[in-house]
């Protein structure tokens, strides 16, 4: 059978998957509006996923992509947008973008990847049963950050002041914030507090940091710092200071350590459910999704640089080692 060609394109910070050639007779593919605040690096997981489904993108079914990146206030009139052509499903990445899907629409589908609670967002009834039109995956990230705080004091166990930063424009922070101080308290370290939502208060913060003499950083999850990598690991070379991230990018390009779940794995989770409901399941009956695995990433040569010994017991567990 011979193959049917489709075509990608991308314009305006959107990609549109569509069939180069579809036969008048046949009815059109059902549209998948895909609304994310990180890059498009999620594709072909979330593709995968919907394959396992039984929906081959350019064949059985359309995808339209917007990745907004930290330009939070396009999210509602993109999502609105997506409603009045009343695609099939919404699917979504990032507290914001499924916040503005639901106030958007109370009828079509959504499928979201979060870092918060959904439940205390209003964005599902529970875990077990959603009800409405949403479900997905989350990430339960606050617990994941005190989870990262506490390797990160393992790997620097003489550290008695460890920062953390946090960009106030995601709602993640509103809740990641109490989460870390409480971790904190509970290992009778000081925390300091710092925001940034720009490139210019990320170097603010880190100039913050080493002037309070933090012996740590904790970077909070949030997909305008994921696109900050290389920054970051340049700033804690500079200013000697180790970090912890939750995206494996962060690591990759220099920094001290990574704990955080499967990305792509989320996408192709999302995506299966997204499959699920083109068959005719409701997103009321599909429990909310959490990862079951946890990567710990650790860069020996960024730790010898920063003159830290990394404690074999941290090892043994470490997925990947940097060397």
């Amino acid at each position: 059978m011979r193959r049917r060609d489709f075509i990608k394109v991308v314009l305006g910070g959107a990609a549109v998957v569509l069939p180069l050639a579809a036969q008048s007779q046949q009815p059109a593919a059902p549209l998948i509006g895909a609304l994310f605040t990180r890059s498009g690096t999620t594709i072909p997981a979330l593709e995968q996923g919907l394959g396992q489904a039984g929906y081959v993108v350019g064949r059985d079914v359309a995808v339209e992509y917007h990745w907004l990146g930290s330009e939070y206030e396009q999210l509602g009139s993109t999502a609105a947008d997506l409603v009045r052509r009343r695609v099939a499903v919404i699917v979504t990445g990032g507290t914001d973008a499924a916040l503005a899907a639901k106030s958007a629409t109370t009828t079509i589908p959504i499928v979201f990847v979060i870092g918060a609670d959904p439940v205390k967002l209003g964005l599902v009834a529970s875990l077990d049963r959603p009800g409405g039109n949403m479900t997905g995956y989350t990430n339960l990230s606050n617990a994941l950050e005190a989870k990262g705080l506490q390797l990160l004091h393992e790997l620097v166990p003489q550290a008695t002041l460890i920062a953390a930063l946090f960009n106030p424009s995601n709602r993640n922070a509103e809740l990641d914030t109490p989460a870390v101080q409480a971790a904190a308290d509970a290992l009778h370290l000081r925390l300091l507090v710092l925001n940034a939502r720009d490139r210019t208060g990320i170097d603010s913060a880190f100039a913050a940091a080493a002037q309070q003499r933090a012996d740590a950083l904790l970077v909070s999850s949030d997909n305008f710092f994921a696109a900050a990598a290389d920054q970051f690991a340049a700033l804690q070379a500079r200013y000697h200071i180790p970090a912890a991230f939750d995206r494996r990018t962060f690591t990759v390009a220099g920094g001290l350590m990574r704990y955080g779940s499967d990305l792509n794995d989320q996408q192709r989770q999302i995506g299966i459910y997204a499959g699920r409901i083109l068959k005719g399941e409701k997103p009321a009956d599909l429990p909310v999704m959490q990862p079951t695995r946890f990567e710990l990433l650790i860069n020996l040569k960024t730790a010898k640089g920063l003159g830290l010994t990394v404690p074999p017991s941290l090892l043994a567990i470490a997925d990947e080692v940097i060397e």
